[in-house]
């Protein structure tokens, strides 16, 4: 069967493939070995500016050409040089040295890949690959949606509101209020993850260098794969490894993104509970259906997805952070093919945000409903209440506001009043206090 959006073995390659698209820049096979190019020919260029070898002009302009221009067809030669070699990125190596042929570089063929191991260029190349996803897509979609969350905290912050602690009536809040309890969350949880280095691993089969300096003894090359890797590439080096680059920064990194994941799923729960006590309405579209059997429902379906599709994320994102930094001895191939998934987490969380945008777009303020709630617990101004008998010195305070409103019927206003003129205060204190009522008792927060 040809593969299709409709035949993908994975929704986010089939029913959500339009929406993800870009994300193939970055993690597809063909991006992969666009990345490996990139590396293979950015330090052949390193050597020929160190004076290992020179590089005829016209062969520079060519190598410039294939990187800019690089096509699923030359890609596709790759594949097919891969299908002798059994070995994809010596595949990249055999493909460059055709290009230098072509390219009027034939003499600088054998400097491909000096000195290198395969993982040389895969730990150069992913975290390349994943530090641009993060820059382009991941921080600039987070960062916008945070936007969005902070307006909708704006355009509410007036906008008293009950609170409930164990799901019971508590001290009201403010609905702007409580949603910069989110945008600070996330901000906080972005400063964490801009604070990760992007590392990579570049020293040669064991990481000692081994070849390069038997064939180049007076040589630096420390000195060299530093600078190569950080001034070339923009990435940090790791300066002990084994075959391997470690992955410990980028298991912190998916630990990161998984936190940000944890914070929007409790962003989606609370905006689910606010939808089903009516405290939102949901903007409707015509011709679309909410249930194939109650005509009248408006589910909240965008937050039900991003709760998904963030925790299928987290739990790959979970997987990859522990299995990543485990290998035995100085390298086994398990992180190989476990690195070619990490563009799936990230593709669900691109589209969980997504979701929680759509989301937010169709919420509707039900004022009418939220006062509603603040005017049937009145019981939750006894805190209030108890505070300033505490305040005037006024005898077991707690206490008789307990025996007044815990486990007891609805508490009303009358409820409140009435206590408040049986207690032995001066008339202006009962004034003061009959001035509390549940949807002023919202306290102070900073601005914002």
């Amino acid at each position: 069967m040809e593969l299709s959006p409709l035949t993908a073995l994975a929704p986010i390659d089939g029913r959500y493939r339009r929406q993800l698209s870009g994300l193939a820049d970055y993690f597809s096979e063909f991006a992969l070995i666009r990345y490996r190019l990139r590396v293979e020919i950015a330090y052949l260029r390193f050597l020929a500016d160190k004076g290992f070898f020179r590089l005829p002009a016209a062969a520079a302009r060519h190598l410039e050409a294939v990187e800019a221009d690089f096509s699923p067809e030359q890609a596709a030669r790759i594949k097919e040089i891969e299908a002798t070699t059994n070995h994809d990125v010596k595949a990249v190596e055999y493909f460059l040295k055709e290009e230098l042929e072509k390219g009027g570089g034939a003499a600088a063929k054998e400097w491909v890949h000096f000195g290198l191991t395969s993982q040389d260029v895969n730990n150069t190349a992913i975290p390349l690959s994943w530090k641009e996803a993060l820059e382009f897509e991941y921080l600039p979609a987070l960062l916008n949606l945070n936007t969005e969350l902070r307006l909708l905290a704006v355009q509410w912050k007036g906008v008293p509101m009950l609170a409930r602690t164990h799901g019971q009536p508590a001290s009201p809040t403010r609905l702007g209020k409580e949603l910069m309890v989110f945008v600070e969350r996330i901000q906080n949880a972005v400063e964490l993850l801009l604070q990760i280095p992007l590392s990579a691993k570049f020293g040669g089969a064991t990481g000692n260098f081994n070849a390069h300096s038997v064939a180049y003894p007076k040589k630096d090359w420390i000195a060299l794969a530093n600078e190569f890797v950080e001034e070339r590439l923009g990435l940090q080096r790791q300066q002990f490894t084994t075959q391997i680059e470690h992955y410990d920064n980028l298991a912190a990194g998916f630990d990161a993104m998984k936190r940000v994941n944890t914070i929007l799923t409790d962003l989606c729960r609370d905006i689910w509970s606010y939808i089903s006590m009516d405290y939102f309405k949901q903007k409707t579209k015509k011709g679309e259906v909410g249930s194939s059997a109650m005509p009248h429902k408006v589910n909240p379906i965008d937050f039900e997805n991003a709760e998904g599709n963030l925790g299928i994320a987290n739990a790959l994102l979970e997987h990859l952070a522990a299995k990543l930094p485990v290998s035995r001895l100085q390298r086994d191939l398990t992180d190989s093919t476990v690195l070619r998934n990490i563009g799936v987490p990230f593709a669900h969380t691109i589209l969980a945000f997504r979701s929680i945008e759509k989301g937010l777009d169709k919420l509707v303020l039900h004022n009418d409903a939220i006062r509603a709630d603040l005017e049937n617990n009145w019981a939750v101004v006894a805190e209030a209440v108890q505070t300033i008998l505490r305040r005037e010195k006024y005898p077991n305070p707690y206490e008789a506001l307990k025996e007044l409103t815990r486990g007891k019927g609805k508490i009303t206003k009358e409820t409140i009043h009435k206590f408040i003129d049986g207690l032995d205060v001066k008339a202006t204190l009962k004034k003061e206090l009959k001035k509390i009522t549940p949807e002023n008792y919202t306290g102070v927060t900073p601005q914002f």
